[in-house]
């Protein structure tokens, strides 16, 4: 689960990281005096809170010497859609402003904290090179980008600060200062279940202070029972609306480019019936499993969510009945398209419990199917009908 930079820096601020004095806002009206709140004399920063990177090079994020000026941008931010290279040329829409005083800065730095799942630790990542930049850093000299491991049953060493403080070429009276950063970013990853922590830029001001200017924070939404309080973090406006719709009815949902929806039951199912789509020359449109134990109205909501996306040209379903029986998944179907109706080409593949139960109430259905029990057969036979 992703959280707004205003809400990350919050954490950052209860964990003990230096951050800047700000409020937020979401009418352009008040930008002016939540300005005058933030600071009496200025400069300002205006900031869009999107759940996107690269918000500096879209227009989202703006220096402000006057009020005026403020203004200005507050307006023209709220108004329309931002645009980055994250979010895609629709853009997303801004709801709220960020408004925070402005620092001198000596030094851009940056510090990440990930989950690394080969060794099964915690990577801090620094670097020399923090702002806009840091993903061609990352691509184009990775060797400008420092990493330690940490153990979170362990936790994080002095050794480990030092040796990052090192690499990044700070003076010795920072030493303390960026430890005690790194600590608290640390504390912050283990205790709230994080899978990133990410200050970018990490800066050194000129009057010699270590400051967190940004924050990106997401949260392990498996650990979530952990934490109701990190459930008020979440923002739906920054959500597509078909997962929204698909996380309610418990469905694991991911949008891809094609053009051929895909229903099945299982992970494994789920990868292997896309290759097989990618393998008789189509597209996957989604990634759809509606897991082993889902019922009529599971199955009726998957296939609405399928016929949603104005990309599907045409729908595969592909069920294992076992713990799922193929009765449920056939009711669900015909459900489905006596409530919205069906114009595209639909192939089912049943093979399983109740099969033969299944099958009947399809044919009974008068639905305009094909069915078949061969999984290849069927993928070429909804790429065939699509690329008609």
């Amino acid at each position: 689960m992703k959280i707004h930079e205003y809400q990350a820096k919050d954490l950052l601020a209860k964990y003990g990281l230096a951050i800047q004095p700000g409020k937020t806002t979401d009418n352009a009206a008040d930008a002016v005096s939540v300005a005058k709140s933030v600071s009496a004399k200025g400069p300002w920063v205006v900031k869009a809170q999107v759940h996107a990177g690269g918000r500096g090079k879209g227009g989202g994020v703006k220096f402000c010497k006057t009020l005026d000026e403020v203004q200005t941008h507050s307006a023209n931010i709220l108004s329309k859609p931002l645009v980055t290279p994250q979010t895609g040329p629709e853009g997303v829409k801004v709801p709220k402003l960020l408004i925070v005083e402005a620092v001198d800065i000596a030094k851009e730095l940056y510090c990440a904290l990930v989950l690394d799942r080969k060794t099964s630790s915690i990577v801090i990542m620094a670097s020399r090179e923090g702002g806009m930049e840091i993903e061609e850093v990352a691509a184009k000299t990775p060797e400008k980008i420092f990493k330690v491991n940490v153990d979170a049953a362990l936790g994080l060493s002095a050794y480990q600060t030092r040796t990052l403080a090192y690499d990044l070429e700070l003076p010795t009276e920072l030493h303390k200062p960026f430890a005690a950063l790194v600590s608290g970013l640390t504390k912050l990853f283990i205790e709230k279940d994080c899978s990133l922590v990410e200050v970018n830029p990490l800066v050194i001001t000129t009057k010699n202070e270590v400051m967190a200017l940004d924050a990106k924070v997401t949260f392990d939404e498996n650990a979530l029972f952990r934490h109701p309080e990190l459930k008020e973090l979440f923002d739906p406006s920054q959500e597509d609306p078909i997962d929204l719709e698909a996380a309610k009815w418990h469905l694991n949902y991911i949008h891809l480019d094609g053009n051929i929806g895909c229903m099945v039951n299982g992970a494994g199912l789920a990868m292997a019936t896309m290759d097989m789509v990618k393998m008789a020359g189509g597209e996957p449109a989604n990634f759809l499993d509606v897991g082993g134990g889902a019922n009529t109205d599971m199955v009726r909501e998957a296939f609405k969510i399928l016929i949603s996306d104005p990309k599907v040209k045409g729908i595969f379903v592909n069920i294992f009945g076992g713990i799922m029986k193929c009765d449920v998944l056939a009711q669900g179907i015909v459900d489905a398209v006596a409530q919205v109706g069906l114009s595209l080409p639909l192939v089912v593949r049943l093979e399983g419990t109740n099969v033969d139960a299944g099958r009947k109430i399809l044919n009974d259905s008068k639905l305009n199917i094909q069915a078949t029990s061969n999984m290849g057969e069927a993928a070429k036979m909804i790429v065939e009908k699509v690329m008609r």
